[in-house]
């Protein structure tokens, strides 16, 4: 319950931050432009609090947070006194209605680089891209466990992120990329990942797997630590220093594997053949896991044992492998940029290659998702929620600029023609366009919706 109480609140913090920055954007031009603004308002719905400004401006905080709105002054929807039709949204010229409906997304696109400016001054904990184990298409290249990934082709990989977007967009084109690796002395070397050779079942889910390429992480012995008190392992007979040799018959090569194996052959409460190693005599036990829940409607089997830390070589490569990205405010700004840039080519790209077919419409997320992320990334630390909070941002400023009525960038398509022709479109293929707009939005939002319960369930 806590973790949903968490997601609901970090999801409401999200969406009202920047909802509330893309709708000022509007509001601000707008007034600039000497436009009458009516109401001013964060969520859709019924009113939970609203407050009348001194100039007749409502403001207002709605009970749906998925959304906003700012309603002009406007002849089409309401009757204009004639001594307040110079300030009628309307009435403005083609340029000044660009401008207002362009700003929200405008707004969004500042809101992102502010938000990847405070992150770099902050400093981000980050994970160099080191590869653990290789197979497929990467060791056939010649990339070596350890080797970390310093750049595709040409391209900066910081860390584990934009080595992930560099390579979805790649695969999904099939198209070949060079590599440049770092051993653990320091010597680079470059390598070509033939893509191309990815089947017709590549999924951008599992770019890494696809590829041949497993993220390094310390392999830690399956000797057991500590054991929580009261414990199915407890109860069993398990001690510190026992190391679990089989689970269900099944070799536990490291502690990583304990748990999935538990997953994949244990029910909660019923008893699991497990074998463990106690100072070389091998001992068959009955272990029954216990139930924790996990996450919104999900849960797992656990023992209740704890692991032994990581040898020294280990350390070392996981000290290499992990960085804190700090940057001075002036440093800080050009990166904010070049952030910006990155996440919104990277998302501008998996949108066109939803439209052609070349990546699924599972990367559609919806409330939920977001809603787990805010709450993940919030506890994660301030500089992930930046992160989140930027991308978000940009994400709503490139959602709200497509050429879908109802959208602002289908009210930009409807100016932009009526530069181009000279006149207005006409009143009633603005109406048949909100029609589908409003379909083609739903159908989207359905979409999406779909999608976070399958990720759910799934």
């Amino acid at each position: 319950m806590g973790e949903i109480l968490g997601s609901i609140w970090w999801l409401a913090v999200t969406l009202g931050l920047l909802i509330t920055f893309h709708e000022y954007g509007h509001f601000w031009v707008a007034r600039k432009m000497g436009v009458r603004v009516l109401t001013f308002s964060v969520g859709f719905g019924h009113s939970l609090w609203q407050r009348q400004a001194a100039d007749g401006t409502v403001y207002q905080v709605a009970a749906f947070p998925l959304g906003g709105y700012v309603k002009m002054l406007d002849e089409r929807e309401g009757h204009v006194e004639p001594e307040q039709r110079d300030q009628a949204f309307n009435n403005k010229s083609v340029g000044a209605r660009i401008a207002i409906v362009a700003a929200g997304p405008v707004f969004n696109l500042v809101a992102a680089v502010l938000a990847f400016w405070l992150m770099f001054l902050v400093g981000i904990p980050e994970n160099r891209p080191v590869v653990g184990e290789t197979s497929g298409i990467a060791a056939e290249a010649g990339i070596e466990s350890g080797d970390m990934i310093v750049a595709i082709d040409g391209e900066d990989t910081r860390n584990w992120t934009f080595t992930m977007l560099e390579l979805i967009g790649h695969a999904l084109d099939r198209s070949p990329v060079s590599v440049t690796v770092e051993d653990a002395s320091g010597f680079r070397s470059e390598h070509r990942l033939d893509l191309e050779r990815l089947g017709a079942d590549f999924s951008e889910e599992n770019t890494l797997e696809y590829i041949g390429i497993e993220p390094w992480y310390p392999l830690v012995p399956a000797v057991v630590d500590t054991v929580v008190e009261g414990s199915p392992a407890e109860q069993a007979g398990i001690y510190s220093g026992d190391r679990i040799a089989r689970i269900a018959g099944e070799e536990v090569p490291y502690w990583q594997a304990i748990g999935p194996l538990i997953q994949a052959h244990g029910k909660a409460g019923e008893p699991l053949a497990v074998t463990i190693d106690r100072d070389g005599v091998m001992l068959d036990l009955e272990v029954s896991p216990a139930e924790q829940k996990s996450g919104w409607f999900s849960s797992q089997l656990i023992f209740g044992i704890g692991g032994a830390g990581i040898n020294d070589e280990q350390r070392a490569t996981w000290e290499r492998a992990a960085i804190m990205y700090r940057l001075g405010p002036l440093q800080a700004i050009p990166a904010a940029f070049i952030e910006t840039w990155r996440i919104a080519g990277s998302t501008l790209g998996i949108l066109a290659r939803m439209v052609t077919g070349s990546a699924s419409v599972k990367n559609l997320s919806g409330p939920i998702s977001i809603a787990q992320i805010a709450n993940s990334s919030a506890t994660a630390g301030f500089s992930q929620f930046l992160f989140f909070l930027g991308a978000i941002s940009l994400s709503l400023g490139i959602l709200n600029l497509l050429p879908i009525p109802v959208l602002d960038g289908g009210h930009l398509v409807y100016y932009l023609i009526e530069l181009v022709k000279g006149s207005p479109v006409s009143d009633e293929a603005q109406v048949a366009g909100q029609y589908f707009g409003l379909i083609a939005l739903a159908g989207l939002m359905s979409l999406a919706f779909v999608n976070d319960i399958l990720r759910l369930v799934g």
